[in-house]
């Protein structure tokens, strides 16, 4: 991790040194009997860089490549950068421009039984690029729109937003936000049960690329086929000051997807022994509504609370209640304990190893459908002395570490680290 982070921090002093530039400070003039603020134009500058690593752990033993029985042992480490761009106009206006790359690479043993007798490739990687515009008037109001694309070997995804929020009433907000994600699939199976074809002879037996390939009939390279998924969503959030001590927010998305929704590199085994490609509707309804209370204990205490309810048409209902505590220790220095409950039913599709019926229309053995209750628990520290650490430009650092346990001996360790530098 040190190694990881020290590369990520060199990246930063290139990036600081190309952008780093004046700001030009708002000024205010003052009539005898009211006040006037004269705006003043601020082009576009660096405000704010955020560097995050992060290192993860899994292992369970109900892998979905070997039809709910095997390893689910995994790894990933985890890098991104975001830069943060801020401005005005003369009208009051405030420009946000958020710019962000992130990059993965993972290792999942369970990928390699995509060949049967465990010889594909355990590893792949993971880049994801982002922007955001904002614009805030002196109202309040705030008009948004973002773009992010994420590439792997066996999926691409690109995702376009808008939002919208406005000030309700006295300490009130509203705000509104659509997304559209467009994705591919690419259709990499099980190395004994890769579809017949007269023109094609198809011999991709790895999920992460390399060792592998598709190859037509006289021995050239041939395009593995895709299929494509959409996910539309839509959220709607209410945020309201109650008190000084006390701040709620109701939380609310309808989801729809559709298109290829199974992974067809994941086996099920049905009772009779036979074993098929993971299949599931080609369309999903999603409706969590969530709801945030926050309250102010006093200049050191602040206790977070979340509660989320989620339905869909798939049969799952599920439950998340959470609950932060950051406690200040001193001006500069807070330690915040958190824990998260989650608990849902399985889906209408799922069953386990052979217990599928061969009369099932669809079926996974994929756990993530299953029934189960989890616990994530941990903590944070963040960091944050005036005049920044060390007298720099870092502002600010946050170390979290949360463990995960859930019913079906899945369980995993995650440890994160987030830098912050203000200009």
């Amino acid at each position: 991790m040190k190694k990881v982070c020290l590369t990520v921090i060199g990246l930063y002093l290139l990036l600081l040194n190309a952008f780093s530039q004046a700001v030009t400070k708002d000024t205010a003039a003052h009539a005898a009997k009211e006040e006037t603020v004269e705006y003043v134009d601020k082009p576009l500058h660096l405000e704010e860089t955020n560097i995050v690593s992060s290192y993860y752990n899994q292992n369970g033993n109900h892998s979905a490549v070997t039809g709910g029985i095997g390893t689910e042992k995994v790894t990933d480490l985890s890098n991104g950068l975001e830069l943060k761009f801020t401005g005005a106009d003369v009208k009051g206006h405030k420009y946000t421009l958020t710019t962000g790359l992130g990059f993965d690479h993972h290792s999942s043993a369970s990928s390699a039984y995509v060949n049967k007798t465990g010889a594909s490739k355990t590893g792949g990687s993971r880049v994801y690029p982002s922007i955001d515009f904002s614009v805030e008037n002196k109202k309040g109001s705030t008009f948004g729109f973002g773009a992010y694309y994420s590439a792997e070997y066996n999926y691409h995804s690109f995702a376009l937003d808008a939002s919208y929020s406005r000030k309700i009433g006295k300490g009130g907000e509203l705000s509104g936000k659509a997304s559209a994600y467009f994705d591919k699939v690419k259709l990499i199976y099980p190395s004994e049960l890769i579809p017949a074809t007269t023109t094609v002879v198809t011999t991709v037996t790895s999920a992460s690329g390399g060792g592998g390939g598709s190859y037509d009939e006289e021995g050239g390279r041939a395009a593995i086929p895709s299929s494509p998924r959409y996910t539309y969503t839509g959220s709607l959030a209410y945020t309201q000051v109650i008190n000084k001590n006390m701040q709620a927010a109701l939380l609310m998305d309808v989801v729809g997807q559709n298109g290829y929704l199974s992974l067809p590199f994941h086996r099920v085994y049905l009772s009779d022994g036979t074993v098929h490609v993971e299949n599931l509707p080609v369309q999903r309804y999603k409706l969590p509504i969530g709801f945030r209370l926050n309250y102010f204990a006093g200049d050191k205490v602040i206790i977070r609370s979340y509660y989320r309810y989620f339905t869909d048409d798939w049969g799952i209902k599920a439950h998340t209640a959470s609950l932060e505590i950051p406690v200040k220790i001193s001006p500069f220095f807070s330690v915040s304990p958190f824990y998260r409950y989650y608990t849902q039913t399985a889906s209408t599709y799922f069953a386990p190893y052979q217990k599928h019926a061969t009369s099932d229309t669809y079926y996974t053995s994929n756990y993530a459908y299953s029934a189960f209750n989890s616990a994530y628990y941990g903590v944070g520290l963040h960091i944050a002395p005036p005049g920044g650490l060390w007298k720099s430009a870092l502002s600010s650092l946050e170390i979290r570490y949360g463990h995960y346990t859930q019913t079906t001996d899945l369980n995993s360790n995650i440890i994160s680290f987030n830098f912050q530098f203000k200009h």
